[in-house]
């Protein structure tokens, strides 16, 4: 029995935030990502929503012995859905793929009480330029809703526990993109 898959979307990407090593550049059709906020959690991260026209890059990896108990904690928050059928990978064998989604009826769109932490945008768009260059930037911020949540702006002193250090170009990069897609 072959071990199954997660499809990560947002800091899974980056593959300095865990510890699964066979990973492998995906996409996932059907889904789009939206900042949203949840009653689990005060802040505003993403999550995947059902957009049929829409598809979005991310990483599979898989998850030894189907030991789910670490990830499921790290993902408290969403809802692990069987998504096999809507994955595209160059994995020679067709695992099972997992999504974590928060539940849709459970998740709300942002206000101003729950800004987006830059420390965890930073995670993500670092993961996306890694993986598939600055042509995946631009991807991952075309195919996200939400970007009139307000951002907490905590490099600093991040408070999103897997924050990464960034390079000068990196730490440009996410501030371009992100004045031009919070500029009202």
């Amino acid at each position: 029995m072959k071990d199954p898959f997660f499809f990560g979307y947002s800091s899974l990407v980056n593959r300095k935030t865990h510890d699964y090593e066979q990973a492998h550049p995906a996409q996932i059709t059907g889904w789009r990502r939206a900042w949203r906020r949840s009653p689990l959690r005060d802040l505003c991260y993403l999550t995947a929503v059902p957009d049929a026209n829409c598809t979005i890059d991310g990483l599979i990896a898989a998850v030894p012995n189907s030991d789910w108990q670490a990830l499921d904690i790290r993902e408290r928050a969403y809802l692990r859905q069987d998504a096999t059928h809507q994955v595209s990978h160059e994995v020679n064998h067709d695992p099972e793929v997992a999504i974590y989604a928060i539940k849709a009826d459970a998740h709300l769109p942002p206000t101003p009480k729950n800004p987006i932490l830059l420390s965890y945008l930073d995670v993500v768009v670092q993961g996306y330029l890694t993986e598939f260059g600055e042509e995946g930037v631009a991807r991952f911020f075309d195919t996200t809703d939400g970007w009139h949540a307000p951002i907490l702006n905590d490099r600093a002193k991040p408070v999103y526990p897997r924050a990464q250090s960034l390079s000068h170009a990196e730490t440009a990069l996410v501030d371009s993109y992100l004045t031009r897609y919070t500029e009202t």
